[in-house]
This record gives structure tokens, sequence and C-alpha cells, in this order.
């Protein structure tokens, strides 16, 4: 099973901003980075997890990483987001590892993301212990 990694969408105001960004146009994304995971090779094949307004919203999924001229790293996602059933998650500065089995899924084949909670919801509900 890959390893996958979170990451807040922090100049995104919206998830449609986010998906707008990955428009689909070239084969992949590139977000930079200063350090290489040292767990890099375990998450090629992995996913990373969009973080919005306190709950992962959706997905990339990682296709490797590539170091840059000036010695930062590129994480290098394909330029495909798939959004998630959305799963409460606190704010964090950088990325964090994300087992296989704490990953959200994914939103079924027809089912919109109004279908499923909005994040803000279900961070709240999360804090009191319904979801």
């Amino acid at each position: 099973m890959p390893l996958h990694m979170t990451k807040i969408a922090y100049r995104a105001s919206s998830l449609r901003e986010l998906q707008d960004w990955f428009d689909g146009k070239s084969p992949e994304r590139r977000l930079r980075t200063r350090y290489l995971p040292k767990r890099h090779e375990e998450m090629t094949g992995g996913s990373l997890y969009w973080i919005h307004e306190h709950a992962m919203v959706a997905r990339a999924a990682i296709l490797g990483f590539e170091q840059r001229p000036d010695g930062h790293w590129d994480i290098l996602l394909e330029n495909r987001l798939h959004l998630v059933h959305p799963k409460a998650k606190r704010a964090h500065q950088g990325w964090r590892y994300l087992k296989d089995e704490d990953a959200p899924k994914d939103l079924e084949e027809g089912e919109v993301a109004g279908d499923a909670m909005p994040g803000k919801l279900v961070s709240e509900l999360s804090k009191l212990g319904l979801v």
C-alpha cells in the first residue's frame, strides 16, 4: 500500500480555486517543497490530500519527486484532482504522512461534492464526536 501525504491548500480561497489549479492542460503539476520527504519512495503511487477549511477535500496522485536547481524539491502530481468525502483534519505547516487506511474515500461516479458534507461542518461535528 502506498503512503500518502496531506498539505494545506493555503493559497486557495475555495475548493473551486484549487480545482482550477488542476487544469488538465499538461500531464503534471509541480508543487515546490524545501525538503525531500524521508519516505518519498513509499509515496510514489500514493496521493497528496488537500486540506481546505479544516477538512481533507480532494487528492492528486503523486507521480514522483524531482530536485530543482535551487536545491528545493518538486512534488510531481497528476494534473487531475479527485474529490473525496470530506474528513476533518487540523491545520499544520508543511506536509504530513497519511496511511492508506486513514485516507478518505473518493466520491463515487455521479456523486457531486455537494452530496457530501462541507469541510467546516465535518470539522465541527468531529469536535462534538458525531462523525
